[in-house]
C-alpha cells in the first residue's frame, strides 16, 4: 500500500496526512449503509411507508410512498420548494435546521408517482434518510454512523464535522459564475425543482 500527500490545502498551509476534504454524494454510501444497519436490526421495514415511522410525511399524496422509494431514488422528491432560501453554501447555517427541513419535505408535493421513475435524489437522500433514522432510532444519522460505523472500525470519515475538527478541512473553492456550478444549474431558484439535467427514467 502507498499512502501519499503533497500539495497545498490552503494558499498557506501544505496538505498534511489528516486533511480532511468535502465528499458530497460519496456519503450517500455510508448513509444507505445506517439503514441497512436498522433494517437488520428490524427497527426499519423498507417495506413499510414512509409514513409509519414519519406521519407529517403523507402529506399531499405521499401516503403511499415506502421507505425503499427513498432509498432507490425512486421517491419522486429530489428537492422542496424554494430549497436555496434554506441550505445555501454561502449561508451554511441553514445546514444545521434539520426540523425545518424535514417539515418542508414532508409538506413538499412529489414530482412523480413514488415507484413509478428513478431519478437522482441528490440533495434530498441524506435529508429523507437522517429523518427517518431520527424517528427510528433518535439519533441524527451522523451520530449513529460515528457511534455504530466509523469509531468502531477507526473511520476518520464524519457526517457533520465535529467543530474540533474544522481546522483541518480543506475549503471548497468553486467558480464564481452560477453557469459553471452544476448545483446551481439543477437546482438553482429559477429551476422548477425537479433538476432538467436529472430526468427521472421510468421504473421497469
Amino acid at each position: 500500500m502507498i499512502n501519499i500527500w503533497a500539495g497545498m490545502a490552503t494558499p498557506d498551509r501544505p496538505w498534511a496526512q489528516d486533511t480532511l476534504v468535502f465528499m458530497f454524494s460519496v456519503t450517500k454510501g455510508p448513509t444507505a449503509l445506517v439503514a441497512q444497519i436498522l433494517a437488520d436490526r428490524g427497527l426499519m421495514d423498507v417495506n413499510a411507508p414512509v409514513a409509519a415511522y414519519w406521519p407529517e410525511f403523507a402529506a399531499r399524496g405521499k401516503d403511499r410512498a415506502l421507505v425503499r422509494h427513498i432509498l432507490s431514488h425512486t421517491l419522486g422528491l429530489p428537492s422542496f420548494p424554494r430549497y436555496w432560501d434554506l441550505v445555501s453554501f454561502d449561508h451554511p447555517d441553514g445546514w444545521h435546521r434539520t426540523d425545518e427541513i424535514a417539515a418542508r419535505l414532508a409538506a413538499a408535493p412529489l414530482a412523480w408517482e413514488p415507484g413509478t421513475k428513478l431519478g437522482y435524489h441528490s440533495i434530498s437522500y441524506g435529508w429523507l434518510v437522517g429523518e427517518l433514522v431520527r424517528r427510528t432510532d433518535g439519533r441524527t444519522l451522523g451520530t449513529f454512523f460515528a457511534d455504530e460505523v466509523a469509531r468502531p472500525l477507526g473511520l476518520d470519515f464524519w457526517i457533520g464535522l465535529p467543530v474540533e475538527h474544522h481546522g483541518r478541512v480543506t475549503p471548497l473553492l468553486h467558480d464564481p459564475h452560477p453557469v459553471f456550478d452544476p448545483m446551481w444549474v439543477f437546482w438553482g431558484p429559477g429551476n422548477t425543482g425537479s433538476g432538467p439535467a436529472l430526468l427521472p427514467k421510468p421504473v421497469a
